[in-house]
């Protein structure tokens, strides 16, 4: 994702919800300082890794299990945030995982010091779990990710979520098609914030679609609500 494309999408966002942009800067500067003081070098994915693929973008909804069966036909398993674990548990090999480490920090400190690619990402809401954990990790399986202007060792591949961040990576990577367990935009647990950020997710997603030339079957039925949204890049 060039940033020159992906700023004015991050703009609306930083309006949307109130955020400080500053926040995240300092999120991101303190994260590749992590690899500037060890002088270790971050995983750094291949471009194609994922070429003519299809890839599970496995969400942590909780129709995640019911839909093991687009899992396990996928070639390979990206997991949003704790979509991992429950995976795991269950059986499955992961080939990626993109969090911000909410709830399930020590999961990914055992992930990547078995060597499985995790994209963490710095944001102005999570310093201290960073400063808390990141230390812990085998650094050299960490894709460390911002959603502010790249710098360093900090990439931005596109995204604001964890699960449509996690599409947008394996965009990057050259997958052939995406497909989508564990997505519930209807979950009546979720909170008005939460319920916020999937409508972003929801945006994002009919974007990198578009872009893709590809037809996302997640977005049957939501696709005129979604263009009719204030969308920057409609």
């Amino acid at each position: 994702m060039d940033f020159a494309t992906w700023e004015p999408v991050y703009e609306a966002i930083l309006a949307d919800f109130g955020y400080d942009r500053a926040g995240d800067e300092r999120a991101r500067d303190w994260l590749a300082s992590v690899y500037e003081r060890r002088a270790v070098e971050p995983y750094a994915p291949d471009s194609g890794a994922f070429a003519g693929e299809t890839v599970a973008i496995a969400g942590a909804g909780p129709s995640l299990l019911d839909d093991a069966e687009l899992v396990r036909d996928a070639d390979a398993i990206v997991a949003a945030s704790t979509a991992a674990g429950r995976l795991r548990d269950v059986g499955f090999d992961l080939d990626f995982v993109v969090t911000d480490l909410d709830k399930h920090a020590e999961t990914v400190r055992k992930l990547t010091n078995e060597g499985i690619p995790v994209a963490v990402h710095a944001h102005g809401d999570n310093v201290d779990t960073l400063r808390q954990y990141v230390p812990t990790f085998d650094l050299a399986s960490v894709v460390p990710t911002t959603q502010a202007a790249p710098s360093g060792p900090v990439a931005n591949y596109g995204g604001f979520t964890d699960g449509d961040r996690a599409a947008f990576l394996a965009d990057h990577l050259g997958a052939g098609e995406l497909v989508f367990p564990g997505w519930d935009f209807e979950d009546d647990s979720l909170g008005a914030e939460k319920r916020q950020k999937l409508q972003w997710a929801e945006r994002l997603l009919h974007w990198l679609e578009q872009r893709r030339d590809e037809v996302f079957r997640l977005l049957d039925g939501r696709r005129d609500a979604i263009v009719t949204g204030p969308l920057p890049f409609s």
